[in-house]
């Protein structure tokens, strides 16, 4: 059957898309990833090419797709490669271009192979063929959930990696006293006096979906998020146009939450929700406020959730600190196909000594959670 590569999400017709979608995947679906490529968030100059696969039928439906990315670099993808290209530039490999199968900047867990597994097996098997004649050393395909993993695992020339993420979950209760009680003593007053830290200083949150929000409200979103980079000397991924588009085109699924010292916003943060689970995506302050990001991050998110009756709060990559604030550790996965058969073997003996530590890290972890004993 016909393999398409599609350099321009604009030129799918987005029902043809999103029919391969799960329906509580935000990050997926065309409008997403269109308003990535048409605010100039991805393209030329930025590393990012889109390089989207079709698989389609002799009447020219789809049957499956990835949204994959011509790479020529590492960053914004949450799953570092980066000494896997400094081994391959020492030893006189080419390691970009690469393709990428994921959501460029998400470093959230979900579909990756859309269609049917017989459709999605067939895409894959043509892609990993066809990697060398388009000068591409390998295949990336990050954060993928359950279906994916089965499709991969075993299937010849991938390497599965393990990573760890924090999440929230609502175990049932009624309110955010209520999951305070779950903690042991020490930790719930540790909490406590965190949110009275930032109460103390006059700042009050504001919800909103993403009709509810003004274009001068994103101004200051995206003032809060591009500052979030630069306080470490780096550019901002996405573009301030990105976040009106996708205010257009799926107002829905956004949430943001206003920090307010009196009358003038001071931070924000912005998430979506998908099904039954709110996905923490970006955050910024234009000042310095103590505990606030704690707030307005971790603990607005869970009181949000709760009033939602969402399940899940996945409050974006890494952050040991989310332990103690009842974040539990979760295995992430990664699958990895690379064309040069000396890598591949070093680096399955790389992947061989990470992956037993990374579910060690994840078990050590859990010790350090505050939930009471017994």
């Amino acid at each position: 059957m016909p393999i398409l590569t599609l350099h321009h999400l604009a030129d799918l017709d987005a029902a043809a898309w999103d029919a391969l979608v799960p329906a509580e995947q935000p990050f997926l679906r065309h409008a997403f990833l269109r308003s990535l490529e048409d605010s100039a968030s991805l393209g030329p100059g930025t590393g990012w090419t889109p390089a989207h696969r079709l698989l389609t039928d002799a009447q020219g439906q789809v049957l499956a797709a990835v949204p994959a990315y011509r790479k020529a670099h590492s960053y914004g993808e949450y799953v570092f490669d980066h000494g896997w290209a400094q081994a391959c530039e020492r030893a006189g490999i080419r390691y970009y271009p690469k393709l990428l199968v994921g959501v460029p900047f998400s470093p959230v867990s979900g579909a990756r192979l859309l269609g049917s597994p017989e459709a999605a097996g067939e895409l894959l098997s043509a892609l990993a063929q066809g990697l060398e004649e388009e000068g591409l050393s390998s295949l990336h395909i990050n954060f993928t959930e359950a279906s994916a993993d089965a499709l991969l695992r075993g299937r010849e020339g991938w390497l599965e990696r393990l990573g760890c993420q924090f999440h929230w979950h609502n175990r049932g209760y009624r309110d955010f006293q209520d999951f305070l009680d779950s903690l042991a003593s020490r930790k719930r007053k540790q909490l406590r006096k965190e949110r009275d830290q930032v109460a103390g200083q006059g700042i009050a949150f504001d919800w909103r979906e993403g009709h509810q929000v003004s274009e001068a409200e994103w101004d200051f979103v995206y003032a809060c998020y591009a500052n979030t980079y630069r306080v470490r000397g780096q550019q901002p991924y996405l573009s301030r146009r990105f976040f009106s588009l996708l205010a257009e085109r799926m107002p829905e699924s956004i949430r943001l939450v206003l920090a307010l010292q009196g009358a003038r916003p001071v931070a924000m943060a912005f998430s979506l929700v998908g099904g039954d689970s709110l996905y923490g995506r970006y955050w910024g302050s234009l000042g310095e406020f103590d505990r606030l990001h704690f707030e307005t991050c971790f603990y607005q998110g869970m009181d949000y959730a709760l009033s939602q009756g969402l399940q899940r709060f996945d409050a974006g990559a890494q952050g040991e600190h989310k332990l103690i604030r009842g974040f539990e550790p979760v295995i992430t996965r990664s699958w990895h196909y690379l064309c040069h058969a000396g890598l591949r073997a070093a680096v399955a003996d790389f992947l061989a000594e990470e992956g037993p530590g990374i579910r060690a890290y994840a078990e050590q972890a859990r010790t350090a959670l505050p939930y009471r004993q017994g």
